[in-house]
């Protein structure tokens, strides 16, 4: 979710990019009106259309959500690759409980695995190679996600990451300290020079971060040698 207004692009470009954006149904506005009442971190609109947009052209089967929130990142996700299974992770049981609710009305549900608890301590005991594989969680710990799940990527496959530029404070950093800004400026650099991956970081939403798994780590081809 961005931080606030015209904090990437300059103020005319946010706006006008918004007004390209189709008209989200009664379902997602309801979605994206709880966020903004209650703070809820959700995927911006426009990320929201990527990950359908991406899920579907990659055909994906398998998609992994780090970071479920009210489920609205998960249910563009589930529509947009309509034969997949979607397994996401979160913390907070309330706001699980309200993701099940919202993607039990999108018609997704039974397409859905929440999981509660944190996503380090989850990652590990998940099987089968993800098609696609969406960040969007505690920023510190992205190095460690993004660690755990390129094993259980296949080789083609998406790794989406929000928040990369953290409205601006990633490019700028502000006079007082923010360890999530000095967290994901240290990521991006791991993201952008990762041997497995390659990869871009998007001037969309907050920033957004698109790679491809390129090559198996040497661990996939029976190593270390």
């Amino acid at each position: 979710m961005k931080h606030g207004e015209a904090a990437i692009l300059r103020p005319g470009q946010e706006a006008y990019l918004e007004r390209l954006l189709p008209p989200r149904d009664p379902l997602l506005r309801e979605m994206e009106e709880q966020a903004f009442q209650e703070d809820v971190p959700i995927s911006d609109p426009e990320v929201g259309l990527l990950l359908s947009i991406l899920a579907r052209a990659t055909g994906a089967r398998l998609i992994l959500e780090i970071g479920t929130a009210i489920g609205y990142g998960t249910l563009c996700l589930a529509r947009g690759a309509p034969e997949a299974r979607v397994v996401s992770i979160d913390t907070n049981p309330e706001r699980l409980a309200t993701a099940r609710r919202y993607l039990e009305r999108g018609g997704v549900a039974d397409r859905v695995e929440l999981i509660e608890g944190p996503a380090l301590d989850v990652l590990h005991r998940l099987q089968g190679l993800f098609d696609l594989v969406y960040i969007d969680a505690i920023k510190t710990e992205y190095r460690r996600y993004l660690d755990q799940v390129i094993p259980k990527m296949r080789v083609g496959g998406l790794v989406v990451c929000d928040n990369l530029l953290w409205g601006g404070s990633v490019a700028e950093p502000p006079e007082e300290d923010d360890r999530d800004a000095d967290a994901l400026r240290a990521f991006n650099g791991y993201l952008m020079m990762h041997p497995q991956l390659q990869a871009a970081v998007l001037p969309l939403g907050d920033g957004l971060g698109v790679a491809t798994k390129v090559k198996p780590t040497i661990m996939e081809m029976g190593g270390p040698y």
